[in-house]
């Protein structure tokens, strides 16, 4: 669905993307992680065409961007730094006023596709305020009911759950959830790990304008050499694992330990019931720290 080669945006002396080779598989639900300042927003811009590369390849739904951006727009679902709208027109207005700008979709059935947009991202009962009025909230749900106009195949999202409460947010990720299994391949830009954690199969991170990590999110839960173990009996864990314990807390016992099967069985044989065994993995957290080097918004003393 989306492919980049050696994709560069320089904007004077600042890279602001460097060199990405991205790629994102029909079906997939893609989370590009990254603090601000990360190039996330720049890529996501020269994707859609709103940005020339200075170097490098960019094929979008099978066909090359920008040179043949606008046969694959209809397909695409976007919102990018925010949703744009008229301030002292409605919602609906201007929902409609995007729609009838945007490429292909008829006139009879606008109001229509309009009303079915504001359904799904929960703003069915908007009435004739004009934005100005609506919260951030609001605003943003409007901004994905854009998006959501014309049954795209791909969705390309940047931060989609800024401003939303936390069932806000929850609403907008099952939805997304939603599309995905009706076909659509979701990717979105954010810094918010949770929100990825829970929503993505698949991850990039961005770090100083680079693709640092690119894979299965599973797979980047790789196991931390630990194993946590429930017993009703934690004393006598303890001292047939002493020296290997590195956290107790109740009937619960964080133990460093490669094979969970090997644990359980020494356990088991000095005669400690085992009522709960678990692999410990890296957090997506863990995994983004790793890769990245300095949040873009510290500033050092002396700068």
């Amino acid at each position: 669905m989306i492919t980049t080669r050696d994709l560069t945006k320089r904007f004077g002396r600042t890279v602001a993307v460097d060199g990405v080779d991205l790629h994102v598989r029909e079906g997939d639900r893609y989370g590009l992680l990254g603090p601000n300042g990360s190039g996330k927003t720049t890529l996501v811009r020269m994707l859609l065409g709103l940005v020339f590369a200075t170097r490098g390849e960019i094929e979008v739904l099978g066909q090359p961007v920008p040179k043949r951006v606008r046969e694959v727009l209809p397909s695409i679902g976007a919102m990018v730094e925010g949703p744009g709208a008229y301030p002292n027109l409605s919602g609906r207005t201007n929902l409609a006023l995007f729609d009838a700008a945007g490429p292909g979709g008829s006139r009879r059935d606008r109001r229509k596709r309009v009303d079915e947009a504001l359904e799904r991202v929960g703003l069915a009962g908007i009435d004739r305020r004009p934005v100005r009025a609506y919260s951030l909230g609001m605003r943003q749900r409007l901004g994905l009911a854009g998006a959501l106009l014309r049954t795209p195949r791909l969705l390309i999202l940047d931060e989609p759950t800024n401003g939303l409460d936390p069932r806000g947010i929850r609403e907008i990720r099952d939805l997304l959830a939603e599309l995905n299994g009706e076909g659509a391949t979701v990717f979105l830009s954010s810094h918010l790990l949770a929100e990825v954690d829970a929503l993505c199969t698949r991850v990039g991170v961005m770090d100083r304008g680079r693709l640092v990590v690119q894979d299965e999110l599973d797979d980047l839960r790789t196991p931390t050499g630990r194993v946590t173990v429930g017993t009703p009996t934690p004393e006598r864990a303890l001292a047939l694992l002493d020296g290997r314990v590195e956290n107790h807390q109740g009937q619960f016992l964080t133990v460093r330990h490669d094979d969970p099967g090997t644990l359980n069985a020494e356990l088991v044989a000095a005669g400690v019931t085992v009522t709960a065994l678990a692999v410990e993995r890296r957090t997506l957290e863990q995994v983004v720290l790793d890769a990245t080097t300095t949040s873009a918004d510290r500033v050092e003393a002396g700068r």
